[in-house]
């Protein structure tokens, strides 16, 4: 059901609410099916998928940090064929939203998953993870990202718009020089929206031990330490871009999902603050409902990108 003043469009995609919760941080749903009121979700982004199952990272894997954790995960999940048999089922079932996370190795790849969800029941539509930090890309994990680069990154999402008429939000990262030029990119090449960001690579080493602390040595940054440059990037996006942007990044209240709007975004996706309280992306749902009550805003869409510059008025001669 859709709540009064929360509506938002994603391009052609009606969200019931700007809230959904982030790939990698909610599983597959049915996880959270007890402790938490699915159906009142604006969205739900799936674990990633691959091609091929994937066991992820060897232990350990997860480090707290100040304000934050590291994690390195690697992408751990049941493979394409498993999640469209055992898992979609279940998520085509329920009322959000549901954006499916895929992640290929080549644009083959992205090709392949695309293919394979294309008109299968429950899937909304697909998120495009171009810029996971914790897995190795090509032959001795020396290839770039598809996010690092305008070009890699067009490619990647014109190879999926030719195989679907899904609704494609590609997923970038926040270690490029210009991220302007990247989304605009992913727009050209046919991207449906935007979401912003991903984990920032980071480490923790183990004074004792004189080691790092993760087996593989370096992990994603997320948690509220990041949420000023996310803030930021998102910002940066809304400005160069005639597409939706998702904001993603340390989101543990409503307070801090209000900045991201005010930036430009026209959803948020809430991951790490669901690790210290489940319900976390309800709260800030319903932080967001009592804002727009209090603040006597009718619409959460008046204050999508209401910080960005104004532009000035021009006088009648």
């Amino acid at each position: 059901m859709v709540a009064p003043g929360l509506a938002v469009d994603l391009g052609r995609l009606r969200l019931a609410n700007p809230v959904l919760v982030a790939s990698g941080t909610f599983g597959y749903a049915s996880e959270l099916e007890g402790l938490v009121d699915l159906a009142r979700l604006g969205g739900i982004v799936t674990k990633t998928v691959t091609v091929k199952p994937r066991p992820g990272n060897p232990p350990p894997r997860i480090v707290e940090t100040p304000a934050g954790m590291l994690n390195a995960i690697g992408l751990q999940n049941v493979g394409i064929d498993r999640f469209v048999t055992e898992k979609l089922p279940y998520l085509a079932g329920l009322d959000p939203v549901v954006l499916v996370s895929i992640m290929g190795y080549t644009t083959g790849e992205f090709v392949a998953l695309a293919e394979r969800l294309d008109g299968q029941p429950g899937v909304d539509g697909l998120e495009l993870n171009l810029s996971c930090p914790n897995v190795a890309y090509g032959a001795g994990g020396g290839a770039k990202m598809f996010a690092h680069e305008p070009e890699l990154t067009a490619e990647a999402v014109s190879a999926v718009r030719e195989v679907t008429n899904l609704p494609v939000v590609a997923k970038l990262g926040p270690d490029v020089a210009d991220i302007a030029a990247i989304g605009r990119a992913a727009e050209e090449a046919g991207a449906d929206a935007l979401a912003v960001m991903n984990t920032i690579p980071g480490m923790v080493i183990d004074i004792e031990r004189r080691r790092p602390v993760l087996a593989n040595v370096t992990g994603g940054l997320s948690g509220p330490a990041i949420r000023p440059l996310a803030v930021r990037l998102t910002y940066q996006l809304a400005s160069a871009v005639d597409i939706p942007v998702v904001g993603i990044g340390g989101i543990m209240d409503h307070r801090d999902a209000l900045q991201f709007l005010l930036a430009g975004a026209s959803a948020v996706q809430v991951g790490t603050a669901t690790f210290t309280n489940p319900r976390a992306a309800l709260n800030v749902l319903d932080g967001l409902q009592g804002y727009l009550q209090e603040s006597g805003v009718e619409r959460i869409t008046d204050l999508i990108g209401a910080a960005q510059p104004r532009p000035a008025k021009v006088e009648s001669p």
